[in-house]
């Protein structure tokens, strides 16, 4: 089918009123205008058809999907367009209650928001969120109710900004077929041989351990640090859960809003058009899904600023070198080379619940190359994209027995450790204040005497440091900003 050939409009709907949203109906026209009126309460008034977007897409057709994404990323989301799960949770998969709730919102087991905008707002839409914008999560989405703040019940979670978010799922993308093909190459050589193999797993310079491989192709796993089992780097949650922003974005929708996308609460997954029992079925499609993907997935990259004011300029050239002395590069990479800037969606590695490549005809493919601000992207000298991303898309331990304040939840999520989380990227932090995962913590000094576990030698290096030299890494960090 042509991209962007169409609209299915399942309510009575029509195109977006807004500017943006016009440049979505020049290349997606809508099949009926049989619309409900201007003041009409539905912030959602059209539903994109996913089968319209397979192939390719052009640069006019990619602004059109990005500005409908933007429109339903800043929807204040109502009980017209379906927000709230009388009879559902929060959990990532299908859940139903045992009775309705008593309240349609709640800060603790949500709903908590009425649109993605309302927290990723710094310092702009898609951006992070002060303390007030923190969310409670509790094991892996777990289904039931909770009305208690106690850190037993949930963790408390701080928003982190989306800049740059399209960059970070296509390095993690690439990561995991490096990954998964040494393990491959692994199990070839053992079968092959028929001795033990045992080899190193490390993609774009970071090392995630090794895998030991025996004759009849079983893999012991023991060895692998930083990801799980299966070798998929999932870059997103603070704990590094997640596989692609499709997965992040339904499972939010369903969480924060009650709004249920089709692919995963529809009739193929629970048998019923309408799980939650609100009265809409068919919340969100595919498309809508896919448009939502588009606009974090186009958000640039912060970028390293150059101050105007000459001390600045002099002190950050100053915190740029002892952010290497002290360590701080270790996990925090200044940068990641990228390969190809060819986003499909959708995503390569997404299982079952998120829409997969093989229950598509064809993937929506858009080249962020094409973008103003992916243009100024460096490049080294084999043609690869340096991202940068001053991050590893790795886990590691963040606390000790001495330096534990960054170990403040009690429950564990998808099985990685209380004391575990994936590196925070670095670019945008200038920002995107307050800091740690809970957003507790309101100044870079103290973040940083805050790591231990694997950052400690580096946060040591810190301590002992020279005034100056400390005041220099704040300077320098400063200028990694996301630009307006």
């Amino acid at each position: 089918m042509t991209p962007g050939a169409d609209l299915r409009g399942s309510r009575g709907k029509r195109s977006w009123q807004t500017g943006a949203a016009l440049l979505f109906l020049l290349a997606l026209p809508a099949l009926a205008d049989d619309a409900p009126p201007p003041w009409s309460e539905r912030a959602v008034r059209s539903h994109i058809d996913f089968s319209t977007l397979g192939g390719a897409l052009t640069a006019q057709q990619l602004d059109a999907l990005v500005a409908a994404g933007r429109a339903l990323f800043t929807a204040r989301f109502t009980t017209e367009d379906g927000a709230g799960r009388p009879m559902a949770t929060q959990a990532i998969i299908a859940t139903k209650r045992k009775r309705p709730v008593d309240a349609a919102f709640r800060r603790t087991a949500g709903l908590d928001a009425n649109a993605c905008s309302s927290c990723h707002r710094e310092p702009e839409v898609g951006g992070a969120g002060d303390f007030t914008a923190n969310v409670f999560v509790s094991e892996g989405f777990e289904s039931a109710d909770f009305i208690d703040l106690d850190p037993q019940f949930s963790n408390e979670r701080n928003t982190n900004h989306l800049f740059g978010a399209g960059l970070i799922e296509l390095l993690a993308r690439e990561m995991t077929a490096d990954l998964r093909r040494e393990r491959d190459t692994a199990v070839a050589e053992a079968r092959r041989s028929g001795k033990p193999v045992t080899v190193a797993l490390a993609s774009k310079g970071v090392d995630f351990g090794s895998i030991t491989v025996r004759p009849d192709g079983i893999v012991d796993p023991s060895g692998i640090e930083g990801i799980d089992p299966d070798l998929t780097v999932r870059p997103f949650g603070q704990k590094g859960v997640f596989t692609s922003l499709r997965q992040f974005t339904i499972n939010a929708l369903n969480a924060h809003h009650g709004i249920e996308a089709d692919e995963r609460f529809g009739a193929r997954w629970t048998g019923t058009a309408d799980f939650d029992e609100d009265g809409h079925g068919e919340e969100l499609t595919p498309g809508d899904v896919s448009a939502l993907v588009a606009f974090q997935a186009t958000l640039p990259s912060p970028i390293e600023t150059v101050p105007a004011d000459p001390a600045w300029r002099t002190a950050a050239a100053r915190g740029a070198e002892v952010f290497d002395t002290f360590g701080c590069a270790a996990c925090h990479r200044p940068t990641l080379p990228l390969d190809s800037l060819a986003f499909a969606d959708p995503a390569p590695f997404d299982t079952a619940g998120t829409l997969r490549t093989v229950e598509v005809q064809e993937a929506a493919t858009y080249d962020l190359g094409l973008l103003a601000w992916a243009k100024t992207l460096p490049r080294n000298d084999q043609g690869q994209i340096l991202v940068p991303i001053y991050g590893d898309l790795k886990r590691h331990v963040i606390a000790d027995d001495e330096v534990n304040q960054l170990a403040n939840e009690l429950l564990s999520q998808r099985f990685v450790e209380r004391d575990t989380f994936i590196t925070a990227e670095l670019w945008g932090v200038a920002s995107t204040a307050p800091y740690g995962h809970r957003g507790d913590i309101t100044t870079l000094d103290a973040v940083i005497r805050a790591h231990g576990g694997e950052g400690r030698t580096a946060r040591d290096a810190y301590v002992a440091a020279a005034d100056a030299d400390r005041s220099a890494l704040v300077a320098y960090l400063k200028t990694l900003a996301i630009d307006p």
